[in-house]
């Protein structure tokens, strides 16, 4: 039995509005080249763990495991793209992932395990989704890197609608400087 609404929640990276920026404009031509639809630019983040549907009180548990988090503050270079025909999606990603973030990502899943949380068994593959419903990408156009310094951790819910799916940030949590 749930308690309360029950949102759709995961945590992620977003980015600031000057890394969000460049990304657009390095990946402008790849996405226009990939035939499918643009995620809005408000939207684009990097997800660490999608959780699901979740009640309020397993909304409680899961802030109160990232109040617990401490995790350095690091820098993100998306210097590659790509495709996963299954998902229809044109992604940026990074050759190198940092060691904080692999950290980060490992941490904060094991940390909502007592919520209820069941890990991915897929390894970790940071990615920012670009574009959805991409029929076919030939890889032909390339982005310049972009460094996205990460200071934040960010609980989000995700609301679809006719349109495509919005996304909330409700809540932050800095990363130590």
């Amino acid at each position: 039995m749930t308690e309360g609404p029950v949102l759709r929640l995961f945590f992620a990276l977003w980015p600031d509005p000057a890394s969000r920026r460049a990304l657009v404009r390095a990946t402008r031509a790849a996405v226009r080249h990939s035939g499918g639809r643009p995620v809005a630019e408000d939207n684009l983040h990097l997800t660490l763990v999608f959780l699901g549907g979740v009640d309020a009180p397993g909304r409680g548990c899961c802030e109160a495991a990232a109040d617990a988090l401490r995790a350095p503050a690091f820098t993100l270079t998306l210097d590659t793209l790509g495709h996963w025909p299954r998902a229809r999606v044109l992604w940026a990603g990074c050759t190198q992932v940092p060691p904080p973030l692999a950290a980060l990502a490992a941490s904060l899943a094991a940390a909502l395990v007592p919520c209820g949380y069941r890990p991915e068994p897929r390894p970790f593959r940071p990615h920012v989704t670009l574009a959805r419903k991409v029929a076919c990408w030939k890889g032909g156009a390339r982005a310049d890197p972009v460094s996205w310094p990460v200071r934040e951790l960010c609980l989000a819910a995700s609301v679809t609608d006719p349109a495509g799916a919005r996304y909330r940030v409700l809540r932050r949590w800095p990363l130590a400087g």
